[in-house]
């Protein structure tokens, strides 16, 4: 490890070791610091995906698959269940792997990774971002860098020491608990299963996501108003003890999920975000690990060409890029989770009777967003935008 490096990546999870290999790819040189001793442990995640947006970065491989996903099933309040078949295969991935192989593909084009390296500072030189300070294994060091990403996540400090905004409310911040558990032998392996209401979830969904061998990943994300009032742990125990008494819990993880629009500001002079740090999560579903991918590609790339061609100011394309790819996508599914989110039980329930009087072969996402949205117009255009328009 050199005490210079021309991009510091600070987190290895899947936006961060994506972002370090398109910079290593194009001969530059980067370093990732990772605070955990190993790479993708621990998992805070559903864990679904899919096969579409993992093949923008790297061939399926079923030692990272635990199912195969080929149809959503959708439970209103009142236990009427509505199936939508796929229009593309989906995965369950095994995190802990996954993660590791996209290490190893960062490693592969010429990234170096520290993991137990705790970044607790940063290097300024004339108000630009110029290196990090961090403690690996007790021991203080500094490494300077022409440029800084912050993949560290949804609690990242990086963006904030630079002086970006990115506190988010606490409303826009769900409550999120999930347990993996054993000893499911009546839910269909190749089906992710939600459940809506305020029974299980209000202002959010429950979901059960198969993992093989008849194991689940079971969770729950609530809002920020209503975690204020019960904790996402008490809800997600009742549906336990309700539908799956007998289940064995295998993992339980807990935190914050940033079900809100991308940052304002995700660069600075010598930095950039990435990922749950720059607040690319779906802000519909709260899936975070495709879309921080692909901002750590843009960013990634952004970088290399920053350093190459010796202009830092290059990185302020960054912003325009992500939002062009997803940032407009994310604002108006932020507008229809606004829209769905404080439905009543009767409304999911009368979504649930009406849609499946759809045929089968019509029953489509954006047919469904249709059905829940057909007397909010406004809502409507946003549903054409995502599901119908190509942008």
């Amino acid at each position: 490890m050199r005490t210079e490096y021309d991009v510091v990546v600070v987190g290895a999870g899947p936006a961060g070791t994506t972002t370090a290999r398109f910079i290593a790819g194009q001969g530059v040189s980067v370093l990732v610091l990772e605070k955990d001793r190993d790479v993708g442990y621990p998992v805070r995640c559903g864990e679904a995906v899919s096969r579409a947006g993992v093949e923008e970065f790297i061939t399926p491989d079923d030692k990272w698959i635990s199912a195969k996903i080929n149809k959503f099933s959708m439970i209103a309040p009142n236990g009427e269940e509505v199936i939508l078949p796929l229009e593309e295969e989906g995965f369950i991935l095994e995190r802990k792997i996954f993660d590791y192989v996209l290490g190893q593909k960062a490693v592969e084009a010429g990234a170096e990774i520290l993991t137990r390296a705790y970044v607790h500072g940063l290097i300024f030189d004339g108000g630009k971002v110029a290196g990090v300070k961090f403690t690996h294994i007790g021991e203080e060091k500094e490494i300077h860098s022409k440029i800084v990403i912050g993949a560290d996540g949804v609690e990242s400090r990086v963006g904030r020491w630079a002086g970006l905004k990115t506190y988010v409310d606490f409303r826009e911040m769900e409550s999120a608990v999930q347990v993996t558990v054993g000893g499911l032998n009546d839910i269909r392996q190749d089906t992710c299963y939600f459940y809506f209401g305020q029974e299980y979830a209000p202002e959010g969904y429950l979901w059960v996501f198969p993992k093989g061998n008849n194991s689940a990943n079971i969770g729950l994300g609530v809002s920020g108003n209503i975690g204020k009032k019960r904790s996402a742990l008490s809800f997600l125990n009742y549906f336990l003890e309700k539908n799956y008494p007998n289940a064995g819990i295998l993992t339980q993880v807990a935190g914050g999920v940033p079900c809100t629009i991308t940052l304002e500001k995700i660069t600075a002079p010598g930095l950039m975000l990435v990922g749950d740090a720059a607040r690319q999560v779906n802000p519909l579903s709260g899936g975070g690990i495709i879309s921080g991918m692909i901002g750590g590609k843009i960013a990634g790339k952004i970088a290399a060409r920053a350093v190459k061609e010796n202009k830092p100011e290059l990185i302020s394309l960054y912003e325009k890029e992500w939002d062009e790819r997803l940032g407009r996508r994310h604002r108006n599914f932020d507008r229809i989770k606004d829209g769905i989110y404080n439905f009543s039980d009767e409304k999911f329930n009368s979504i649930a009777r009406a849609f499946n009087k759809v045929p089968m072969e019509k029953r489509t996402l954006g047919n469904l967003f249709k059905t829940a949205l057909i007397h909010n117009p406004s809502l409507l255009v946003d549903v054409a935008k995502v599901f119908v328009i190509k942008n």
